[in-house]
């Protein structure tokens, strides 16, 4: 047998289903690769091998179970500290799992560690490296997520996004990020920031994977998104607004995606968003930030000396808001919703960048989420799945964007593109 560690959840699943693999052993080869390597990766916020250990032999039955999960410290968990990226919750321990992670662990799940995020996965980034070369970012806010599964620290993790949280460093490390559409997974002790737009997702290295897990937590039936579909996709080219943002690999990777998709037997067809959905660029950010800055209430009024510059910077900006200007935005939010069935007339899913290149060199900043904080106020299910890589040889995603309540199909959709760059 290959390395465990190296195995998809769905494949490892499979093998300790079938007796072939204890749950024991899987957590050793990862704990092993950890060992190895998160000196240099730095991906987790809180582990205890001895902890992992116990997890892992006392996993209940169930989809999930056995399987090493990684939780993104924004969500609580009862036996580990919950510090969410600041050093204001330093050591807090809650009470409860967040209803994700109890859900996970119900389902079979042993959690494995919490991994880091930015700071109240809005700004500062933590230390978290780029597997593939640790000069370089691996993104955010999901960081310590998105790493840990491309460097095979566990098989996936649950990440959330608020604009491009889970899209964006799943591309940056040559994984597969799946935002659902909102509210499909409970976000009930979750560190909540931005009441209308924050989800919680999945980072794994299948969409089937990605699939197990929300199916587990959530209860929605995803299927099996590897199974072969009756027809190739209709899918639409959306450059979005965007689009002044690619860098010239983001350019020539659209175009040989499509041209890729297109020989695989793909209907293509340019599409662009109808009004008023490129106004959400600058809904967006006064959504997101009003809601954040009451959502830090307490914070702000006890601990505001800890807070980070960049962060405050971005919570006085909400604070700053007139009601009418919030008033305004959220009718936006609102109409562009409304206008979105318009872009998918004839289609299956539109094919947009997952970010604007590869990941950013440096740990001081996660990059630009520009490519996905329109499809998170759309409320609407993203998938990216990895499209190659960049000049300087780090990993380039492509993301698969359905309709509202649409994951099951979103998920299917993204597997055959998955399928098809792969060759």
């Amino acid at each position: 047998m290959q390395d465990p560690s190296r195995l998809t959840a769905t494949e490892a699943a499979a093998l300790i289903r079938s007796g072939k693999l204890r749950p024991e052993a899987l957590t050793e080869a990862c704990l092993a690769r950890i060992a190895a390597r998160e000196p240099t990766v730095h991906a987790f916020a809180f582990l205890d091998p001895s902890a992992a250990r116990t997890s892992a032999s006392a996993a209940l039955p169930g989809p999930l179970h056995g399987l090493p999960l990684g939780v993104k410290d924004v969500l609580d968990t009862a036996d580990m500290p919950s510090e969410y990226g600041s050093p204001i919750w330093r050591d807090w321990r809650p009470r409860a799992d967040a209803a994700a992670v109890a859900a996970a662990r119900s389902a079979g799940a042993a959690v494995i560690g919490k991994t880091v995020t930015t700071e109240f996965a809005t700004r500062k980034p933590g230390p978290t490296a780029n597997p593939a070369n640790p000069a370089h970012t691996p993104g955010g806010s999901s960081s310590g997520s998105a790493a840990g599964v491309a460097d095979f620290f566990f098989p996936f993790a649950f990440g959330t996004q608020t604009a491009g949280s889970v899209i964006r460093p799943a591309a940056f490390c040559g994984v597969v990020g799946f935002k659902p559409s909102f509210g499909l997974i409970s976000r009930a002790g979750m560190k909540l920031m931005s009441d209308s737009l924050d989800t919680i997702g999945v980072l794994a290295r299948s969409t089937a994977d990605c699939a197990l897990l929300a199916a587990a937590v959530s209860g929605a039936d995803l299927g099996e998104p590897d199974r072969a579909l009756p027809r190739p996709p209709r899918i639409g080219l959306c450059r979005s607004p965007a689009w002044p943002h690619a860098a010239p690999e983001t350019e020539a990777l659209f175009a040989e995606v499509a041209k890729t998709l297109a020989r695989a037997g793909a209907h293509l067809a340019d599409r662009e968003l109808p009004d008023p959905i490129p106004r959400l660029v600058d809904a967006h950010p006064i959504v997101m930030n009003a809601e954040s800055a009451r959502a830090m209430a307490w914070e702000l009024a006890h601990a505001r000396g800890q807070i980070s510059d960049q962060l405050l910077d971005r919570l006085d900006f909400g604070l700053a808001q007139s009601a009418p200007t919030l008033a305004a935005a959220r009718t936006t939010f609102h109409d562009a919703r409304n206008a979105f069935p318009i872009a998918m007339e004839d289609l299956d899913i539109l094919l947009t960048p997952a970010a604007p290149g590869e990941a950013p060199e440096g740990l001081g900043w996660t990059g630009d989420p520009v490519f996905n904080f329109i499809w998170t106020s759309l409320h609407l299910p993203c998938v990216t799945v990895p499209a190659g890589t960049g000049p300087g040889g780090l990993p380039l995603g492509i993301q698969i964007v359905g309709r509202a309540g649409e994951d099951r199909a979103t998920l299917a959709w993204a597997a055959w593109v998955s399928s098809a760059l792969a060759g």
